[in-house]
């Protein structure tokens, strides 16, 4: 490495034969940057001849080598910022395609295996950087730390097609004004707090006293205006989907105040950063009841009335869509709901779809991919993070022994706000379980949920007290440093595993003809 360097490509060769990972060394004027794995992480590589400095600004160690400068640096807040700046792949931006899909990483290490899946299952834009307000406060992270991570795991990956940063979940304005600071991309807005613990089809007299709070001052419009907004019937590829005066009633009893909420925070955001320069979505499938298409229709209508403009709507669908686990109910039915959600999208307005706890519903994803051609919006979470503990189960049982034990303690705790139905009984003792069961665990959907909601214990130690507390005390340290170690077979793994969730999209898309940015 001693010989001058008098051309890019040469620096960018540099920096490979420093150690870096060979995807990740980029060109930049007569430079270049690139990332290597070190012992306990990520770190930065810049070389700059001395006639042109910027990668220079790097905050690092500076060595004079080649005619020029290396910098060796950690992957710090202002240099996640930096690399964005010099390196336009590496800045989030909008859904490029009309499939996507969101990967969501709660240990900041696993782009560079669901880059492989993507580059394995062209065709599909996806989200990196993706994380709910809900999974920041249980892991301890921010969402600049998400943004952060996706960005060295690109720029690590050789990933250069664009990806996209999801602030999810998002209740109030106060996580919109958080997402925007990260530079997120993608908005999810979620009012479900608002939303009555009412089914369509309740009593009258429930729907009546729901229906009589409905804040119609806020909604921007009167009852008389309200009642004559529908027809009879809306018009639908494949046929009329019938709007009788008391479902619609019945759906703004249920979603009025939540419609509210979303404009509220819809023009919030887009006072900030402009209409059009985000993707924004709008979330209500973590409701206890379905969201029946009428209630869709009302959503649709009372969105786009007060100037809402939204790129993908998750409703609640028909059946179970539980943590981690397959679809739990009639396929049958779920395909022929799912297909009706998709046909009023397409009528009423072009959105995507998007599907939430996607994770590991494989039996339903070649429905999901007929129903809606390539207007769709996949969202995992926790999966990845499962890929990790199995990783970990069989690299170091003794340490998956410690995490099971801290998951059964916090689960109680860590259910409350999340859709599943595991339980404790009859679960495998942690002190007992031998070291296949313990990687078995990661395959009985009743464990598996149990692991997927308990990472805030794991990780940082949330939702769980006294002598839970002392046992997580350090493991989520420990935890990242095993997947670290063991981060090449973590990869791999997880390659292939979301390559299953994405490979039926990946054909859809392939049959359809790529538009351009949704918005």
């Amino acid at each position: 490495m001693g010989e001058n360097v008098s051309n890019p490509e040469g620096a960018a060769n540099l920096l490979r034969r420093a150690g870096a990972v060979d995807a990740s060394a980029t060109v930049i004027g007569d430079g270049a940057v690139a990332v290597r794995a070190g012992g306990s992480g990520w770190e930065l590589l810049a070389w700059s001849p001395s006639s042109a400095p910027p990668v220079q600004e790097l905050d690092g160690t500076a060595t004079e080598l080649g005619g020029g400068t290396l910098t060796v640096a950690k992957p710090s807040r202002a240099n996640a910022a930096r690399l964005r700046e010099l390196v336009p792949w590496l800045r989030p931006r909008l859904v490029a395609s009309a499939t996507s899909a969101g990967t969501g990483d709660r240990l900041g290490v696993a782009t560079p295996g669901q880059a492989a899946a993507f580059r394995a299952n062209p065709g599909i834009f996806p989200i990196f950087a993706q994380q709910s307000a809900r999974e920041l406060m249980r892991s301890g992270r921010t969402f600049p730390d998400v943004v952060d991570a996706a960005t060295v795991g690109v720029l690590a990956s050789g990933w250069r097609s664009g990806y996209g940063a999801d602030a999810d979940h998002l209740k109030t304005i106060a996580d919109i004004d958080a997402g925007i600071a990260a530079g997120c991309t993608m908005f999810t807005a979620d009012p479900i707090e608002l939303v009555p613990d009412l089914p369509a089809d309740a009593p009258e007299a429930s729907i009546a006293a729901a229906f009589g709070s409905v804040p119609w001052a806020a909604l921007e419009d009167d009852p008389a205006a309200f009642a004559s907004r529908y027809p009879k019937a809306l018009d639908l590829e494949g046929g009329a989907l019938d709007l009788p005066p008391a479902a619609i009633r019945a759906a703004a009893a249920r979603f009025g105040r939540a419609v509210v909420q979303v404009a509220a925070m819809y023009r919030h955001l887009v006072g900030r950063v402009g209409e059009g320069s985000v993707d924004f979505e709008v979330a209500v499938d973590e409701i206890e009841y379905r969201t029946t298409p009428i209630d869709h229709v009302y959503i649709a209508t009372e969105l786009s009335r007060l100037g809402v403009r939204w790129a993908s709507l998750a409703p609640r669908f028909v059946g179970d869509f539980e943590k981690g686990i397959d679809y739990l109910g009639d396929r049958a039915e779920f395909e022929a709901d799912v297909a009706l959600h998709a046909a009023i999208a397409s009528r009423l307005g072009g959105y995507r779809l998007s599907v939430h706890s996607g994770s590991d519903k494989f039996s339903i994803y070649d429905a999901i991919a007929r129903a809606t051609g390539d207007r769709v919006h996949l969202k995992t979470s926790g999966t990845s993070y499962l890929v990790a503990l199995e990783t970990v189960a069989a690299a170091e049982p003794e340490l998956m022994r410690r995490i099971w034990g801290v998951a059964l303690e916090a689960y109680t705790a860590a259910r409350a706000s999340y859709h599943v139905s595991a339980t404790v009984t009859g679960a495998p003792a942690p002190d007992k379980a031998s070291a296949r069961e313990l990687i078995g665990l990661l395959h009985d959907p009743n464990t598996r949920e149990i692991l997927h909601v308990t990472y805030g214990a794991v990780l940082n130690g949330s939702a769980t007290s006294g002598a839970v507390s002392a046992i997580a005390a350090g493991l989520g340290d420990e935890v990242r440093s095993a997947v670290w170690t063991a981060r090449e077979a973590y990869w791999k793994n997880l390659a292939i595993h979301i390559g299953r969730h994405l490979q039926p999209f990946a054909v859809a898309a392939a049959e359809q003809p790529q538009e351009g940015v949704i918005r």
